[in-house]
């Protein structure tokens, strides 16, 4: 259980957070003083801590001070009074992970917590191996050994490098071992979805901005370059970059310098930078869409991640081991595979890779009535396409009663029922208005009210996958490819 710890004297604040976060899945702990969240800190180890710059036995700035000294990797988001604080922004500079004013609203607190969440699991969780790590890279075939010997070569050598594969082959856990194994291991860890930034804001999150360098920059923000200092710099889906951006960065990696938007003061930077993407980027420079300068600067080392249905004698090591935790996961006493099951799994193609067993395994679990995993409980696999290049978008599920599978949810009483029911509806809703609008995602997206951005992300939470577009004039982009 991930553990959040609010520092603050002000009840109603604290009240605020718990409100955020009523998920078993995270514990929110709360100290009213300098004093108080310090004892806290020792003696629970929160994940990310939430600060108050005033506090009635003294600053936040001096427990800020006592927690980089004991662990300058953990994220800690301050939260001020007035957004324009001054005093904030410098210690962002020095390693704070973000801050916001209290007025801020729940849904982008949520947002921020979610990021900073995802940031302390990156940096703490070993990536190669370990036996008691719930999100690893799993795999003893023989293309898997050689990337990790890779990894293990590349990582010291403090060069960018370039991690290339099909969504859901785990190119953030490439990344996270890269700088696990790095010289930068105890510096900064940061990660950026470039294709989950609106294109109009990819430059302030990344570089920062004055205040008052566009309509609503009402104040100074430090971007995550300035953030990471010398540490090292994931930039995920860097396909999706726009070109204006790429110029930037490009500079950036020759000069080891920047300026804010809307600034003219020079920062210097001596970021490590890794870049991940599923495109093939000499299309892209082909097309004009990718600099090829900014392409040879980024591929110092490129390591290539290998799709599942390359190494598909590493299914039955991945099968047991998202078994074994999502079991752990809901409570529930699923001990294994029938061997009907992992052959049904080994003949299939996976277009959406490690992340879509991973679903498909997930929702096994949680369907299934028994201890053994049968072929009938594994949703939506099809191990007859008719070409190996042309998949279509697996179902959801089997046809399954709503109300039964709540009433059975109900009598195992693992209190998770919502989000089981929640991720089950879920599957089966995208993967039904997919076919209906043949893979056509932005219809789909106003079918469903959603805009792209998030449709694209729920898509590659649920594992679904469509390498052909049925459309007469589908728009650039537009096809559902691996997820």
């Amino acid at each position: 259980m991930a553990k959040l710890l609010v520092v603050d004297d002000e009840p109603v604040i604290c009240h605020s957070f718990r409100n955020v976060f009523t998920s078993p899945e995270v514990e929110v702990l709360t100290a009213r003083s300098v004093a108080e969240g310090w004892q806290r800190i020792r003696e629970e180890q929160p994940d990310v801590i939430v600060l108050d710059l005033h506090l009635p036995d003294g600053s936040g700035l001096d427990l800020f001070e006592q927690i980089r000294t004991a662990d300058p990797k953990r994220p800690v988001i301050f939260i001020t009074e007035n957004g324009t604080t001054e005093t904030a922004i410098e210690v962002m500079k020095r390693g704070a992970f973000d801050y916001l004013a209290k007025s801020t609203d729940l849904e982008r607190m949520a947002r921020l917590l979610d990021r900073a969440f995802e940031a302390a699991r990156f940096i703490r969780e070993p990536a190669i191996f370990p036996d008691d790590s719930t999100d690893r890279i799993v795999g003893r075939s023989e293309v898997m050994q050689e990337m990790c010997k890779q990894i293990g070569r590349i990582a010291p050598q403090d060069v960018n490098v370039l991690i290339l594969g099909e969504s859901g082959t785990g190119k953030e856990l490439v990344a996270r071992a890269i700088y696990q194994h790095s010289r930068r291991a105890h510096k900064r860890f940061l990660a950026i979805n470039c294709a989950a930034i609106p294109e109009g804001l990819v430059e302030s999150e990344l570089f920062g901005h004055e205040q008052g360098a566009f309509t609503g920059a009402d104040r100074q923000r430090v971007g995550r370059f300035e953030q990471c200092g010398d540490g090292t710099l994931l930039l995920d889906e860097i396909g999706d970059m726009p070109l204006p951006v790429q110029a930037k960065i490009l500079r950036l990696i020759q000069e080891q310098r920047f300026e804010r938007v809307g600034g003219n003061q020079p920062i210097n930077t001596h970021v490590r930078v890794l870049t991940a993407t599923n495109q093939n980027l000499d299309q892209l420079i082909a097309t004009g869409q990718f600099r090829n300068d900014l392409y040879y600067r980024l591929k110092v080392a490129t390591i290539h991640v290998p799709p599942l249905r390359e190494r598909k004698e590493d299914i039955p090591e991945l099968a047991h081991h998202f078994l074994y935790r999502f079991a752990r996961e809901s409570n529930r006493d699923v001990r294994g595979f029938a061997p009907e099951s992992l052959d049904l799994l080994q003949q299939y193609y996976w277009p959406g890779n490690v992340r879509q067993l991973q679903n498909c395994i997930q929702a096994a679990v949680y369907q299934t009535v028994g201890r053994t995993l049968l072929p009938s409980d594994l949703p939506g696999i099809d191990v007859n396409p008719s070409s190996p290049d042309v998949i279509r978008v697996a179902d959801a599920s089997p046809p399954f009663d709503l109300t039964a599978t709540i009433e059975a949810m109900l009598r195992d009483g693992d209190g998770d029922v919502h989000s089981r029911v929640v991720a089950l509806v879920e599957r089966e809703l995208f993967a039904r208005a997919l076919r209906h609008t043949h893979g056509h995602q932005a219809q789909a997206s106003d079918l469903l009210g959603i805009n792209r951005t998030t449709l694209r992300t729920k898509l590659r939470e649920l594992g679904l996958s469509l390498d052909r577009v049925v459309t007469d004039r589908p728009e650039p982009g537009e096809g559902l490819k691996s997820a």
